[in-house]
């Protein structure tokens, strides 16, 4: 296994692809997460994280610029919550070989509002009854579902079905095992440490993650990219680098009038 570090994306292949976007390759390493993708500095149209050995999608940094996300033949069977958020602008999610079992799985992916194409073939959830039903009425901007095109008799056909007494049952069997898989992954987090603010730490609020961005767009070293890259993707702040937004002004400005983030120092 390959850690996914800056290095490692710095010195793996980006081109043009066909489509004319700017690729970033990154196939092949099995990577077993997700890390360290702020060091793209939000530079590409497409990123490759195929033939890995990802188990989760998540942890993604602020990427507005991405549009397409492949994913072949890794191993995840969890996708976290609010990654719209940080990937406002995804087109297409290619899942093909991974391991979703189940429809409320797939929750976490209805938060996409630009989200046109997804392929889940080889994955258990593709099996379900009425699964095309049940993607075509919670993605009504799916164009391609498993490279097949969903057409407007499709969607009229799920929106009947999810009328019926059937659809409903099913639809809310699927929001309680949602909420089962998310309360699930808060309290395995949680064993795992994630869930605390160790070092004097604590979390970090919406203008801390915009600060943070603004720096690692402003980095000049590889080292200051990860540092602040690991930050962000984690939600804490440590505590030396909490004082050092705090020197810097804790606001929408920099007590000077000044309302472009500050630089902040990484001597911690």
């Amino acid at each position: 296994m390959v850690k996914l570090t800056p290095e490692l994306i710095n010195q793996s292949m980006q081109y043009i692809n066909p489509c004319r976007e700017r690729e970033l390759d990154l196939r092949g390493y099995k990577i077993p997460q997700i890390e360290n993708l702020g060091a793209t500095l939000d530079q590409f149209d497409t990123i490759d994280l195929s033939d890995n050995d990802l188990r989760k999608l998540d942890n993604l940094p602020h990427l507005p610029r991405l549009k397409c996300l492949l994913l072949n033949n890794n191993r995840i069977l969890r996708i976290s919550d609010g990654l719209e958020e940080v990937a406002p602008n995804l087109n297409s999610l290619i899942l093909t070989g991974n391991n979703l079992q189940e429809l409320s799985d797939l929750e976490p992916l209805t938060g996409f509002k630009k989200l046109e194409t997804i392929c889940l073939l080889i994955n258990p959830v593709s099996t379900k009854p009425n699964y095309r039903e049940y993607m075509a009425f919670k993605f009504p901007q799916l164009r391609l579902l498993d490279f097949r095109k969903i057409k407007q008799k499709d969607r009229q056909a799920a929106q009947e079905f999810f009328r019926s007494k059937q659809g409903k049952e099913m639809l809310k069997e699927v929001s309680k095992k949602s909420k089962l898989s998310a309360a699930a992954a808060l309290a395995a987090e949680a064993a795992n440490g994630k869930g605390g603010t160790e070092g004097g730490g604590r979390f970090a609020n919406p203008e801390d993650m915009q600060r943070i961005r603004e720096a690692i767009k402003r980095a000049s070293s590889l080292a200051e990219v990860e540092r602040l890259s690991q930050i962000l993707q984690s939600g804490q702040l440590p505590s030396k680098f909490q004082h050092e937004l705090a020197q810097n002004g804790h606001g929408n400005g920099n007590g000077n009038g000044d309302t472009n983030p500050p630089s902040v120092a990484m001597d911690y």
